[in-house]
């Protein structure tokens, strides 16, 4: 069964771009225009997550999303905005959007996050104490990682590295998230820090002659996939 996304969006070119695409993703959409249509159709239960245009005519995409969170639906929104600076971001993110993405957009990053939005609610029904992706496995209690039955003995670092990359699997992850998520710096220290782990976390995974699962995107950063 397919999930069901909610797009609230007043431009019809770019609701029917968003429209077209999710449907071809395998997704099945609703969609309104204004937010109070918005507002209404979101009370639905079946709606798996909500893709929301921040600027909407009458009721605008903050007023929508906090009288959603007020109601107590927590359905997870991507807040959708012209509007791009960290503040906004920040802002729309307080006001209890999942995640913000700016216009104009990639499609496949539209996609890529509702996945991972998706794939967090699925895990907040539980504690998950076991991250997988393919035949790799970490076993977040024990500390112990896996790849196809064979132990894969990790540093610390390498081991928060890749918890990080199993977090966000089929993801692009930028050297900005990781400096923050893994080392917890809010600069750039101007070092090849990351490179020198990815490549030893890197060598690790395929010690046994396995397929690549760590891949560099050149000009981006790196992402946990199969190909």
């Amino acid at each position: 069964m397919s999930h069901k996304i909610l797009v609230v969006e007043d431009d019809a070119t770019t609701a029917d771009f968003i429209r077209r695409g999710l449907s071809e993703a395998g997704f099945g959409v609703e969609a309104a225009m204004t937010g109070r249509d918005g507002l209404f159709m979101a009370s639905d239960a079946a709606i798996d997550a909500i893709v929301l245009d921040r600027m909407l005519p009458g009721m605008d995409g903050m007023a929508v999303l906090a009288a959603l969170r007020a109601a107590g639906i927590a359905t997870p929104v991507l807040l959708l905005s012209a509007l791009g600076t960290p503040d906004d971001r920040l802002t729309g993110l307080e006001a209890g959007a999942d995640d913000y993405l700016a216009k104009p957009f990639l499609l496949g990053e539209l996609i890529a996050r509702l996945r991972l939005l998706l794939r967090r609610g699925q895990a907040a029904t539980g504690p998950a104490t076991t991250l997988r992706f393919a035949d790799l496995e970490m076993d977040l209690l024990a500390r112990r990682v896996k790849r196809g039955g064979r132990v894969v003995a990790l540093q610390p670092r390498e081991f928060r590295l890749l918890e990080y990359l199993l977090r966000h699997p089929d993801q692009v992850v930028t050297r900005t998230m990781l400096l923050e998520g893994v080392w917890d710096y809010h600069f750039d220290p101007g070092t090849n820090v990351i490179d020198v782990h990815v490549s030893k976390l890197r060598r690790k995974l395929e010690e046994a002659g396995e397929a690549p699962l760590l891949h560099t995107v050149r000009g981006a950063g790196y992402r946990l996939g199969l190909a």
